[in-house]
């Protein structure tokens, strides 16, 4: 019951959110002439056309593709490096402070080395996209290890668990709750890097391109209608498909 009223809240919100979006760039384009800012209905007109379009579907497989190989792998990744820092006193410290220093850089600077390295095609976009996801879900899992109960370790250990089952069966479910938000904010970073890439690398289709493309030969209303679309689809993965999968895992949070 109270999960239900959460996320109908949760979803008013969103929908609040987009309709004052669109109500502030409806005033703008009142102010601006329409090559620069076209009026709402205009991109709405735009995207009708585009969604029955199989170039617009295209696209999306494409994106929706190489998101889901970065940022899956960056979750196992992530879970797997952050376990194992998590329980290694030795390396704990140093492993923290590495991914600290490097998840301050942005995502789309390590594009031209991925280019350089693998040229273009899908890989080096899917490695950026796993690099943006990476490190908020290390940096969560190790931070929730560390503070997994002693007590529950020992007593684990009493019972001659071994270092295998103390992962599976103490530390993976005490750190669910933590993972489940660092993959929520590492999905905001894998969708801002996939689309900053795709816009970079400009290899095959994808909203990424299609939105640099728009932007190239100066159509305002494809450069709006792309950036409605991306912001759109990101709320809807979020609050669909994320927020499921979190209820889920966690039911009992809501009981």
């Amino acid at each position: 019951m109270g999960n239900t009223a959460t996320g109908v809240a949760s979803k008013r919100a969103y929908l609040l959110a987009i309709a004052l979006i669109l109500f502030f760039w409806q005033v703008a384009a009142w102010f601006l002439p329409s090559f620069l800012m076209p009026d709402v209905h205009v991109a709405m007109v735009r995207l009708w056309r585009e969604l029955g379009s199989a170039e617009f579907y295209h696209g999306l497989g494409n994106s929706m593709g190489r998101l889901g190989a970065g940022y899956g792998a960056a979750l196992l990744a992530g879970i797997v490096l952050g376990l194992v820092g998590g329980t290694l006193n030795a390396v704990r410290s140093t492993l923290k402070a590495a991914i600290i220093i490097l998840q301050s850089i942005p995502s789309i600077a390590w594009v031209p080395l991925f280019l350089i390295l693998m040229g273009f095609g899908n890989m080096p976009i899917i490695i950026v996209v796993a690099v943006g996801a990476f490190f908020p879900t290390a940096l969560s899992v190790m931070n929730a290890t560390e503070s997994v109960e002693r007590v529950h370790i020992d007593a684990a250990r009493v019972m001659g668990a071994s270092r295998m089952q103390l992962l599976k069966r103490v530390y993976f479910p005490a750190v669910t709750p933590e993972l489940i938000t660092g993959a929520q904010l590492a999905f905001g970073n894998a969708w801002r890097a996939l689309i900053s890439a795709e816009m970079i690398v400009g290899f095959s289709a994808g909203l990424g391109k299609s939105l640099a493309y728009s932007g190239e030969i100066a159509d305002m209303t494809g450069v709006m209608t792309n950036i409605l679309v991306i912001a759109v689809l990101a709320a809807v993965i979020d609050q669909v498909i994320l927020e499921r999968i979190k209820y889920r895992l966690l039911r009992y949070q809501y009981l």
